[in-house]
Parts: structure tokens; C-alpha cells; sequence
């Protein structure tokens, strides 16, 4: 069947007795691509049959569907025409693991972060009104993104239209962990309330078997639904808001989701669905542990077990590590995340202490606020956070707690080229935006060990915001023997020199050792090398003291503007206005998927090309 599959539309030349065989074949197809290349499985598995019945009621080469975050868009791409190029999925220069406009005309919102696609689906239906246009718009939404605020602003805004619009609320129990909101319970509700669904089904059998009273009886009924609603499915929450709520309807049932997308197209109003899917459906590691299977990297079908495993400790690990033996210390600490309790580290915290630890749902902007009151309140919580998400809460950091220098210590991971999930999920930008917020300290540790001084030093001696910033995967090794103990807000000195200096940021100092390697065989550069530790406060002192000496080089894996780099530029050009800087980075662009190691070539940020940049501008300084 799967054969038949090559442009937009395809699929409505299938046979209805096949569509069954299809979505056998779509899901096989994404366990086998997907071992070898590493992806989102668990939710593009749940997600089979609900796609396949909007292929087959709209039609996207002009109707539009909005996925929120967007990986569970894989089954869209195969319908779409792009299951040829799925071997490259998520590698560099390859098949994107989220939607694009740039790949494909019938992606037609880029998406990578959660709850904005009711937002951005009304945005596209309103556009197509104001200029006249005919065609659907669709946003469809999981359960876990349901509890970000976007959505909620979007829905009070979305009751109002007097024009079709569809929102597809995919219920799978489940975000990336298991659900933990009121949201959750109030779904869970519905789909308990199947009695109303049940008996709605049997009034429409039973009064369309008389042929001239039946079908009126029916739509005279509709008028009264809304009531009859209430006394089955309690506190109606969408319709109340103005949205004309179906469901719950099984996901997994093709021809019922058929006649629901072909319902509510008709209707000039905003409508809610609400399917109800299983997440990893038809895998059955991936059905037990959709959780481990939500982004995977290659694995053996057999088993479900990643091709290899890393035994060496991950800045995850070590964080989480080091949280709980603080904890044990601090009575008052307490560990906060935004449903992430896996991927930043927090379930053995939160398994350790229950009572301290708190998972506020897919909601950013409430989590850090949240901390801002624990804080004002006496405790000391730590806010653990991918910085690719961090930026969704840049105000509640300035306002609720820099604004009142509360002691909240951010962990913010995934900083950095994080790789395959490209330009959305790139942690490049957090260094500008956290240190230009005044009271706010930033931290960047260049391996594990420093990692822990840095928890400790911002749980214990810091006064006000504290971030701590590190990178995804295993840490850079524990390379010089010479390493400082973490005491101060100084610079560290990790290699000697005499021609210039190299102030390395974070993970980073692992690189920069190898590029100081290079310039002294290759070039015959003498490099000092200093880790430089803390991005905020700035060490005014050690970049005097070797600017005066010769040539500085920053080397940071963030964007440059306002970056480590930019503010050392700015205070050597008061305090040595004689200073030579050159500072490598990222230089105002996203960056798509791939590797690090290819990322940082492409970008010369891998030792060699470093190397080679550096020899040639110190060359120009002579």
C-alpha cells in the first residue's frame, strides 16, 4: 500500500478495506527508519490513523494543518510525498524532524516549541478570510501542550469566530512524561463520559428508521444538544468559551474520524475534537514506555535498546546527582520542571523528595513565576529548563525575579549546538538574553566536575538569579591536572602562553585545548588558554591584565550578539581601548539539524578551523 504513496492525495486512491494495511505498513515503516536514524517514534506512531483521515477528508496541497511542536508530523511527511528522503531524517542537510515551509509547500507553519498552534492556526484562518480565500484550517494540539498558556489565550480568542475553524486535541495521556494538570483531569473526564456519545448514537439509529420524520427529528434535536451535553460531559469548558466540542472519538478508528473531519468542516464556528489516541501504538516497547521512545536514538527493533550507550557520565547526570546531595544539605531547596522530568534530570529528585519537587505541566512562563513566589516565600528552588524553552519565559525572569534579585537558581541545559532537532531546539541564544538581565549571575562550567562546584557555589553563596548553563550529552572529560577548585567569580588559567590569550567559554574549553594543540604545532603559536567561567559578572581583571599582554580570542558556542564574547569587547574598549579582540561564535543565524561535530565545522567552531582563523587574523595583526 504503501507503494501507491507518493504526492499529496495519494492516499484517497487507497481501497477503504486497506486502510487498515496501510497504517500497518506507515507504522512499520517509522520503527524501521527510525532505528537506524534516531527520532520522535512514540508520538508519530499514536498519530497513524488520525492522520491518515484528515489526508482523506482535506486536501493539503491547499487546506492547512498547523502540528503543534511538530513531531508528530512524520506521517504527514509520508503522505506528503517525502518518505524517499526519510533515511535522512534529522541529519544534516536532510529531511527536518519538524514541519518546514521550506521543504515542503504543504508544511505551512514551522513549529518546534509547544501550544502555539491554536495561535498560529487562527492567524491563518482570519488571513484567509480577510483576503477572500476557500480553504480549512486545522490545528492539531496534544493533551501535554493543552496546559501551556498560549493555548488558553488562543481558545478565549478562538470562540469568538463566526467562521470555520477546527482544533484537533490529540489525548494521548501523555506529553513527553506522563500528564500531571488539571487539564488532564478534566479530559480524563471526557473520555469517561462516553455515556452521552452512546446514547446520541442510539436517539440518531433509532429516529432515522422513519423516512419522513427521522432526518428533521435529528436536526431539530441538534438545537437542544448543548443542554443535553451538560447532563452528561460536566462543566462544559470549550463550549462555554464559544467552541462547539466533538468527542471524545476513538483516534484509532478511521472511518468515525472520517465523518467527525467532514462534520466539522461544515460548521461556521470554531470546533473543538477531541481524539483520544494511544502513544506508540503498534510497537510494543514503545506502547510500555512511551516516554523512553518520545525522541530516541538508533535502537534494535528486537529489543527497543539503543544501539550503544555511553558510560560516560552526561551533564544531565551529573546535575541531577548533585541536586539530590545538595538537597540533603538544603531543607529549603526545592527542584521545579516544565514536564521534562526525564530529559533535565529531576525524576530522581522528585522520587527522593516528593514533597520538594514539582512538574508544572508544559507552562515555561508559570514555572519560573512559580519559583519567583517559592522564593519569596523562603525557599530556594531550582528551575531546570532547556534553554531552547527558557526563552519562552524571558519576562518572568526579568520582571518576577531579577526585577526583586530573588534567589532562584535556573539549570539551564541542552545550552549549546544540541544537534538533530535543529533550529528550534538550539541552545544559542541563552547567554545574551539571561546576561543582560540586570542581578543576574551566569555560569558556565567546562566540565562536570565544575558543574557541581557551580551548583554548589549558586545554591550556597549566591545572592540573587543564578544561572548555570551546560550542554547536552556526555561532559568533556576532566582534561588538566591544574584545574581550581570553584571558589570566586575569577577566570581560570588552564594553559600558558606568550603570543596571545584564548578565553574559552563552558564546554568549549575542551576544544579550545585542542585548537591551542594546533596553533603551536601547525603555526607555531604559543596560546594561554583561560576557562573563562563566569560569563556574568564578567572578569574585567584577568581581560585587562592579558589584553595588555597581546592579542584575546573569545571562543563561545552562542550567538555573538550580546554573547560573552561582545561584552568582553565592550569592556576592554573602555578599560584598554588599545585591545585586540577577535570573537568566535555564532554569528546572527539559526542553525538547522545535523551533528554537533558537523554543525561546528560548518560554522568553524571545530578545532581546525579555529586554528586556521586564528593563525590568519593574528598573522593580519603584524
Amino acid at each position: 500500500m504503501l507503494e501507491k504513496i507518493n504526492h499529496t492525495g495519494d492516499i484517497k486512491n487507497i481501497d477503504p478495506k486497506d486502510y487498515s494495511e496501510l497504517a500497518h505498513e506507515i507504522r512499520r515503516f517509522l520503527i524501521e527508519k527510525i532505528s537506524q536514524t534516531g527520532g520522535h517514534l512514540a508520538s508519530n506512531l499514536g498519530i497513524v490513523e488520525l492522520t491518515m483521515a484528515m489526508h482523506l477528508v482535506f486536501d493539503f496541497n491547499r487546506d492547512k494543518v498547523v502540528w503543534d511542536v511538530g513531531h508528530q508530523s512524520y506521517v504527514h511527511k509520508i503522505l506528503t510525498g517525502r518518505k524517499d528522503q526519510f533515511d535522512t531524517l534529522r541529519q544534516f542537510q536532510g529531511l527536518a524532524g519538524f514541519p518546514k515551509r521550506a521543504e515542503s509547500r504543504t508544511d505551512c507553519f514551522d513549529t518546534g516549541h509547544s501550544s502555539a498552534s491554536v495561535s498560529a492556526g487562527l492567524g491563518l484562518a482570519y488571513a484567509r478570510d480577510l483576503k477572500g480565500e476557500d480553504y480549512s484550517v486545522i490545528s492539531v494540539i496534544g493533551d501535554g501542550a493543552a496546559t501551556g498558556g498560549m493555548f488558553f489565550e488562543a481558545l478565549n480568542n478562538a470562540g469568538k469566530m463566526k467562521t470555520n475553524f477546527m482544533i484537533v486535541l490529540n489525548d494521548n495521556e501523555m506529553s513527553i512524561a506522563p500528564n500531571v494538570s488539571g487539564m488532564a483531569c478534566y479530559l480524563s473526564s471526557l473520555r469517561t463520559a462516553t455515556s452521552y456519545n452512546d446514547l446520541k448514537d442510539q436517539v440518531k439509529k433509532k429516529l432515522t428508521r422513519f423516512p419522513k420524520l427521522g432526518e428533521p427529528l435529528v436536526q431539530s434535536i441538534g438545537s437542544m444538544k448543548d443542554s443535553i451535553k451538560q447532563l452528561f460531559i460536566p462543566e462544559m469548558l470549550f463550549e462555554n468559551l464559544g467552541i462547539t466540542y466533538l468527542g471524545p472519538i476513538d483516534g484509532h478508528n478511521i472511518q468515525q474520524l472520517v465523518r467527525t473531519f467532514s462534520e466539522a468542516r461544515r460548521m461556521k464556528k470554531a470546533v473543538l475534537i477531541h481524539v483520544v489516541t494511544r502513544k506508540g501504538k503498534g510497537y510494543r516497547p514503545a506502547e510500555r514506555m512511551p516516554d523512553k521512545f518520545h525522541g530516541v536514538g538508533p535502537f534494535d527493533i528486537r529489543t527497543g535498546k539503543p544501539e550503544s550507550e555511553s558510560k560516560a557520565p552526561t551533564w544531565t547526570n551529573v546535575f541531577s546527582d548533585t541536586l539530590i546531595r545538595e538537597a540533603e544539605k538544603c531543607p529549603n531547596l526545592t527542584a521545579i520542571t516544565a514536564a521534562m522530568p526525564d530529559g533535565t534530570g529531576l525524576t530522581k529528585f522528585g522520587l527522593r523528595y516528593p514533597n520538594r519537587y514539582f512538574d508544572v505541566g508544559i507552562a515555561e512562563e508559570h514555572a519560573v513565576t512559580f519559583a519567583a513566589g517559592q522564593a519569596a516565600g523562603g525557599l530556594l528552588p531550582v528551575v531546570a529548563i532547556y534553554s531552547s524553552f527558557l526563552q519562552r519565559a524571558y519576562d518572568q525572569i526579568l520582571q518576577d525575579v531579577c526585577l526583586q534579585n530573588l534567589h532562584v537558581v535556573f539549570a539551564v541545559d541542552r545550552a549549546g549546538l544540541v544537534g538533530a532537532d535543529g533550529a528550534t531546539h538550539q541552545g544559542l541564544f541563552d547567554s545574551s538574553f539571561l546576561a543582560e538581565m540586570p542581578n543576574m549571575t551566569v555560569i558556565a562550567p567546562k566540565n562536570g566536575r565544575e558543574l557541581k562546584d557551580a551548583l554548589h557555589w549558586a545554591i550556597h553563596t549566591c545572592q540573587g538569579p543564578v544561572a548555570v548553563r551546560y550542554g547536552r550529552g556526555a561532559c568533556p572529560e576532566d582534561f588538566l591536572e591544574i584545574e581550581k577548585a570553584f571558589s570566586d567569580t575569577r577566570a581560570e588559567k588552564l594553559l600558558p602562553g606568550r603570543d596571545a590569550t584564548l578565553f574559552a567559554v563552558g564546554a568549549m574549553n575542551a576544544a579550545a585545548a585542542r585548537i591551542c594543540d594546533i596553533l603551536e604545532e601547525k603555526y607555531g603559536i604559543s596560546m594561554r588558554l583561560i576557562n573563562a567561567r563566569f560569563i556574568k559578572p564578567i572578569d574585567g581583571w584577568s581581560l585587562k591584565k592579558y589584553a595588555l599582554r597581546g592579542p584575546i580570542v573569545t571562543l563561545e558556542e552562542n550567538e555573538l550578539t550580546g554573547g560573552y564574547g561582545e561584552r568582553a569587547a565592550a569592556f576592554l574598549a573602555e578599560h584598554v581601548p588599545e585591545a585586540r579582540i577577535k570573537m568566535l561564535g555564532i554569528r546572527d543565524r539559526f542553525v538547522d539539524q545535523g551533528s554537533p561535530d558537523q554543525l561546528r565545522k560548518m560554522l568553524g567552531l571545530d578545532p581546525e578551523g579555529a586554528a586556521l582563523e586564528i593563525a590568519r587574523w593574528l598573522e593580519s595583526l603584524s
